[in-house]
């Protein structure tokens, strides 16, 4: 089977060295290479799985001076390599073609001295596509990955090649040479450990692969890659409940505590949005405030009108839902409004200026007129700029 002839957009921009040292550009031209790479394997899969290949073994000596030190291009090349693996995997080549991609794949990841596409051996089972050539790649690499998981700090050390023979073995069904290799390195690391539980939940064993997974994690670990790969075990055999009660929280962590609230909410339609705000607050103990928004997402105002009295929150997002909410809900709108004040008037926010406060104010007291409550509202106002905290100089000096 013939690819037919391409001239590759991306293939010029990612010549060695091409991007100096700015992050930005360079993650730009990842993402670009990316998107036209699945463009053209939606209408060509082997195209697609021969571009793919291409910037794999470009994309390296392209950044080799790009600085890393955010993160942000790391982050980039990560998710290009499991998108583009899987391209690679779905690809139709025949055998040759297959054996020859995996070649230059396995060039460029020992070429990798960054390293940037360090994780794609992590996909070397899949990329393998059939057990036997799986197989061959395994006995391939088991040597010296014994040498580089075993307990003997006199032979183990780092081998790019361990991933691949685990990703390997476990593709071509060799699950007990797995855990051999798996059970005898010495620190736990999931990095390896997820093998061996992925091993376990394939020949049935779910039970023990939880065990496995839970006794794993080593020092400096995270824990949530762990957390989430229980939850989905459990959810797999339809434990739902079980999966909730032990996981969610930890395994659905996100980059903000709305969106991790949103995210066991969408994973668990069985139970009441409700009940899960009460369970995420629970393991935030002496930090109610932090799920002020969750609360308001769902309607549940009140509740979210009491966390917000109860720990800091952010003075600006109050007073957004001040602004937000002073017609339709003029009540939350009142008490989103005044504990922005409150916390200010405690020293919380950053770069607290006098149009914060004033808004702050400003937006109670129109709640306050659409409630029909305003001489009530103005006494409580009037009641903390009486207080003693660190910010209510500040405030008064402002609406003064």
């Amino acid at each position: 089977m013939k690819t037919s002839k391409h001239k590759w957009i991306f293939r010029a921009r990612f010549r060695k060295n091409s991007f100096g040292w700015r992050s930005q550009p360079a993650i730009k031209r990842v993402k670009e290479a990316v998107s036209e790479i699945k463009k053209i394997a939606r209408k060509d899969p082997l195209l697609g799985g021969e571009g793919a290949v291409i910037f794999l073994e470009k994309v390296s000596p392209a950044l080799e001076h790009v600085d890393s030190s955010s993160g942000s291009i790391g982050t980039a090349v990560y998710n290009a390599i499991e998108i583009l693996s899987q391209i690679i995997t779905d690809a139709p080549a025949d055998d040759t073609r297959r054996d020859q991609w995996l070649e230059r794949l396995w060039d460029a990841v020992q070429a990798d001295d960054m390293p940037y596409i360090e994780r794609l051996p992590d996909h070397w089972g899949e990329l393998c596509v059939t057990r036997e050539r799986a197989s061959r790649w395994a006995d391939r690499f088991l040597d010296t990955t014994r040498m580089a998981l075993s307990p003997d700090p006199d032979i183990r050390g780092h081998y790019s090649g361990s991933s691949a023979c685990l990703s390997s073995l476990l593709k071509a069904e060799r699950y007990q040479e797995l855990m051999v290799l798996v059970e005898a390195e010495p620190h736990g690391s999931w990095h390896y450990r997820q093998y061996g539980v992925k091993a376990l939940v394939a020949t049935g064993h779910f039970r023990a692969a939880l065990r496995f997974a839970e006794e794993g994690g080593g020092l400096n670990e995270s824990f949530l890659a762990i957390s989430q790969t229980c939850e989905e075990i459990l959810l797999a055999e339809g434990l739902l409940e079980e999966a909730y009660d032990c996981y969610s929280i930890e395994a659905n962590q996100r980059m903000t505590n709305l969106a991790t609230f949103r995210a066991i909410v969408k994973k668990y339609p069985g139970k009441q949005p409700a009940d899960i705000l009460n369970d995420l607050v629970e393991s935030t103990p002496g930090e109610p405030g932090k799920w002020f928004a969750s609360a308001k997402s769902i309607g549940l105002y009140k509740r979210a009108g009491e966390l917000a009295m109860t720990s800091p929150v952010d003075p600006r997002t109050l007073t957004r839902a001040a602004r937000d909410f002073a017609e339709r809900e003029p009540t939350f709108a009142i008490e989103s409004g005044l504990a922005a004040l409150h916390w200010i008037s405690e020293g919380y926010g950053y770069e607290i200026t006098g149009l914060d406060v004033w808004e702050a104010h400003d937006y109670t007291m129109k709640a306050a007129k659409n409630a029909d409550c305003i001489e009530e509202t103005r006494r409580r106002v009037a009641v903390l700029r009486r207080s003693n905290g660190m910010g209510v100089a500040f405030i008064n000096e402002v609406l003064r």
